[in-house]
């Protein structure tokens, strides 16, 4: 079977006839001279794929990805999001379609490159206890979801399994020399704010985001996905209100109905009800629209 959907329409699985390795949410397949990047609808949460996905979830990634490519002016690794018409003479191509992308062969760097603008998630928490965060020194009486005074650059490993490990940049450096570890932070400053900048003027602030980058030859490239709502948090500036969790377009309906199901977080995850999928369904579509007016 070359696809598996869920109840709700959800594609979870691609099998395709070609070498693959397989993440949390994309199916990557070896055709060659390229990779075929397939994103899937599944969804993770709290190191857990979930049995439910989030329909054209995946479709909604690859366009999102697609729209940060083109912007940003970047050497990127991305080749086409058109099925291979190879491919549709070998088997039916139809559930691929919008949620694909040919891309470059790259030589993963293995650190992910995070930029925070504001103080959220595991970063307020190393704030809260030194101050710090990936040896970035804050001011002091910093409150939640507080816009830092310059966006600050906190990368982290990235694990096979379990959690990343959040580290500073002389961690890089010892890993992967100055040279390219200060290249790769100043390349993922000038993205982000670039980003930000443009998100806002669609009344989007992107909290903090992750990117990752690969070598084609000598080169640095962009790979993987960008700026989309799954690798980032996004707020909606209208609501934005400093010193508490805020409204964001991503997984939130999800993590907050597993918080309170009564699930242990140690066993498999529970499906998840059809409004919980939907409403997480429309908050990607949200952020899409806003950020694209498409």
């Amino acid at each position: 079977m070359l696809y598996e959907f869920d109840d709700a329409g959800a594609l979870l699985k691609t099998d395709l006839p070609f070498p693959r390795r397989t993440g949390k949410v994309r199916d990557v397949y070896d055709l060659g001279e390229s990779l075929l990047i397939v994103s899937t609808d599944r969804i993770s949460a709290f190191d857990y794929i979930l049995p439910s996905g989030i329909p054209d979830k995946g479709r909604i990634l690859t366009k999102t990805s697609k729209f940060w490519f083109d912007r940003l002016g970047v050497r990127h690794h991305l080749i086409s999001t058109d099925v291979p018409e190879s491919l549709a003479k070998q088997f039916d191509t139809a559930p691929l379609v919008g949620r694909v992308m040919v891309t470059e062969k790259a030589s993963v760097i293995p650190f992910e490159c995070v930029v925070r603008g504001y103080l959220e998630g595991s970063g307020l928490q190393e704030y809260k206890q030194t101050g710090e965060v990936c040896g970035n020194k804050l001011p002091a009486g910093l409150v939640q979801c507080a816009a830092l005074p310059t966006p600050i650059f906190t990368p982290a490993t990235k694990a096979d399994e379990g959690h990343d490990e959040n580290v500073s940049i002389d961690r890089m450096i010892a890993d992967l020399g100055s040279e390219l570890a200060t290249d790769l932070r100043d390349k993922s400053l000038h993205i982000y704010k670039t980003a930000s900048a443009y998100a806002s003027q669609q009344g989007i602030i992107i909290a903090d985001t992750k990117f990752e980058f690969g070598m084609v030859g000598k080169e640095v490239v962009l790979i993987d996905e960008v700026l989309t709502p799954d690798s980032s948090r996004f707020w909606a500036a209208d609501v934005y209100q400093p010193g508490q969790a805020q409204p964001s377009f991503d997984k939130q309906f999800v993590r907050e109905w597993l918080s309170t199901c009564g699930w242990d977080k140690q066993s498999d995850p529970p499906s998840l009800p059809p409004e919980i999928i939907a409403k997480t369904k429309a908050k990607y579509e949200e952020a899409y629209r806003r950020l694209t007016g498409k």
